[in-house]
């Protein structure tokens, strides 16, 4: 049986002569935490919008949740859940109406969603909060809100693009705290991030620089081999090879 959330050989997408993502090749086991990092135009959005069934490939190969990224795009998108640094919450509607309806649009059952939104308003400490505008929340909670909303429906694997951006280093380490939680559950999750000290929760690493895929290892390795004892190094070591502004 096939223990693979993600393969990808050779993936590449290609803008004109412009190559934003340029034959990546890695596999991301079910169950990881795997972190996906690179400075801002390395082409790691592009990448991911590829796996999550939102952009066609160039040339190459990759699966989803088992699912071909060129032929079942719906699929994929079916078996995966999403939650982006600028969020997916409306904003104007309740706590409990947010969880009823991405319930609704994940297609579960109005007592599964009651079943399931309850247990995500009391796991979350939000009970008093229930009825509350998403609006009216501090930042820190719209952002485990959030992720708890991206696997509601307890997809495959859920793809998080800078979830923790602009929170205190406290609410960052709660809202990993789920994350493992989640992983713990058999959720994969692939995580980008620009926090160094996260990419040490992360069972591995990969680091894209110009649009390939430069490192991929645990945080202990790839600190092992560019000896160093901080993933910021780790980092900069690379991203100094960058040629695109």
């Amino acid at each position: 049986m096939n223990n693979k959330a993600i393969t990808c050989n050779k993936l590449t997408k290609q803008f004109g002569g412009f190559k934003a993502v340029d034959q990546i090749t890695f596999d991301v086991d079910s169950g990881e935490i795997f972190g996906f990092l690179g400075a801002n135009g390395a082409g790691k959005t592009t990448a991911m919008r590829m796996l999550c069934g939102l952009s066609y490939p160039t040339s190459g190969e990759a699966t989803v949740a088992g699912f071909n990224v060129y032929k079942q795009q719906e699929k994929i998108k079916a078996s995966i859940g999403y939650m982006s640094q600028k969020f997916s919450l409306y904003e104007n509607l309740t706590v409990y109406e947010n969880i009823e309806f991405y319930g609704g649009v994940y297609g579960l059952s109005r007592p599964e969603i009651k079943k399931r939104g309850e247990n995500v308003v009391s796991t979350l400490g939000l009970t008093n909060e229930a009825k509350k505008l998403v609006g009216e929340l501090p930042l820190g909670w719209k952002q485990k809100l959030a992720f708890s909303v991206a696997i509601f429906h307890r997809p495959k694997i859920v793809f998080l693009d800078e979830p923790t951006g602009g929170v205190d280093p406290v609410t960052r380490r709660q809202f990993w705290d789920l994350i493992y939680e989640a992983a713990a559950d058999g959720i994969t999750v692939f995580v980008t991030t620009h926090y160094m000290d996260e990419a040490e929760y992360c069972n591995r690493i990969s680091v894209m620089v110009d649009g390939r895929m430069e490192a991929l290892d645990t945080p202990t390795n790839l600190k092992k081999k560019f000896n160093t004892h901080s993933m910021d190094d780790v980092f900069y070591q690379l991203a100094r090879k960058a040629e695109r502004s």
